[in-house]
């Protein structure tokens, strides 16, 4: 393909996620309707598209329209090439430029510049500060590629060396000791020895970091309460300390644990909520509840756009149910770890203070908020709070 004929592939699969198609829905249609796309190809246009959805307010109005047409349009205006060497109208390009569209954009503004919906920079602004526009303008970029080594079979230099002799070149990231950001050969990771064989798992950086940063002992008893795809799980479950058990409201989100943690070599029991209070207590309970992932837009910016005040509000009251529901499965002095991918002072620090506040029971021990970073060696936005029952 050109790159006209894939800036056109993405013009006709951002007008069917326009009309409602989910990306990853639309991406796979058009994949299968074009066999004769290559992979670099097909890699290239789902660059373009999710370019598009991270950054779809301020590229709209640079394009001077909201369809995908306008959108590719201010995508190309926005990196600085001359939109008329790829809107030629030949066979497979997009359309010459009429005047109008010609003449069409203008600079976006307020809200629109940080590609955010209006209702919602006031609360970065109010979570973040002065970082607030930093991190906008961040979730507009393609996130980096960083491993988790499992340090339980290799060290860090170790697992660099492995890959090195896989084409794929990393080197160590600054936010945990256990990370490493893909420089190059991102695309070859998951076909790599070193990623079936469990030396290495894909995890933000900073993600990692959370992981290291929840208390364990030696001879604990953990819980991780919404263990989803088990990501965490798996980084609690290499440091080799305690039992690990995984839970989730959904079972079907941890259908692949078992494999990861026998591959990775890695002992994890799964049990069913009507399974908990047989378990119980725990020395630590992690709760990393769902939430708007405001922290992590860049991997699914799709939901930036799909948060509502009401969604938000709605995933408070689950955030809360969940903090009810977890809190009776901790031991006394034991450690409730309450965690989220957001940025969002509702989410977290207002969330914790309304637990808190609910009774007697419990108290704030440490407080920690990872910011979103730009940038290969930047970070996913991560909230931790580490509550201490009392009683």
């Amino acid at each position: 393909m050109t790159p006209a004929a894939r800036v056109q592939a993405a013009i006709e699969i951002l007008d069917r996620i326009n009309a409602g198609a989910a990306t990853e829905q639309a991406l796979t249609g058009w994949a299968r309707g074009a066999r004769y796309a290559g992979s670099k190809d097909r890699a290239a246009v789902r660059d373009h598209v999710f370019t598009a959805i991270r950054g779809r307010r301020s590229l709209a109005a640079l394009g001077g329209g909201d369809d995908g047409r306008a959108i590719m349009l201010g995508a190309l205006r926005d990196a600085g090439i001359d939109a008329g060497t790829l809107f030629t109208g030949q066979p497979h390009a997009p359309a010459t430029l009429t005047a109008a569209e010609a003449a069409a954009g203008r600079t976006p503004q307020g809200a629109e510049a940080m590609d955010l919906p209006d209702w919602l920079w006031p609360l970065f602004r109010d979570a973040l500060g002065q970082e607030a526009a930093p991190a906008a303008l961040a979730l507009r970029d393609r996130a980096g590629v960083h491993l988790r080594v499992n340090t339980a079979r290799i060290d860090r230099p170790g697992a660099i060396a492995a890959l090195a002799d896989e084409g794929i070149t990393a080197i160590a990231h600054p936010a945990a000791d256990t990370a490493l950001t893909v420089t190059d050969g991102q695309r070859r990771i998951r076909q790599a020895r070193a990623f079936d064989t469990g030396l290495v798992e894909l995890q933000d950086a900073a993600s990692q970091a959370l992981s290291l940063a929840v208390p364990l002992s030696a001879t604990a008893r953990v819980l991780d309460y919404c263990a989803g795809g088990g990501g965490k799980t798996l980084a609690l479950a290499a440091r080799g300390l305690g039992r690990i058990v995984a839970h989730d409201a959904a079972p079907e989100r941890m259908r692949d644990l078992p494999a990861r943690a026998a591959r990775a070599g890695q002992p994890v029991q799964i049990a069913r909520t009507g399974e908990l209070a047989g378990l119980a207590p725990f020395d630590t309970v992690l709760c990393d509840v769902p939430c708007s992932g405001s922290g992590s837009w860049r991997r699914a910016p799709d939901g930036k756009w799909a948060l509502t005040p009401e969604r938000l509000d709605a995933l408070c009251a689950i955030q809360g149910e969940i903090l009810s529901a977890a809190a009776p499965l901790v031991a006394p002095g034991g450690t409730l770890a309450y965690a989220t991918c957001s940025v969002l002072r509702a989410e977290n620090e207002d969330q914790v203070a309304r637990f808190v506040g609910a009774g007697p029971g419990w108290s704030l021990t440490t407080s920690r908020t990872w910011p979103i970073t730009g940038g290969p060696e930047g970070t996913d936005g991560f909230h931790l709070s580490i509550l201490t029952r009392n009683t």
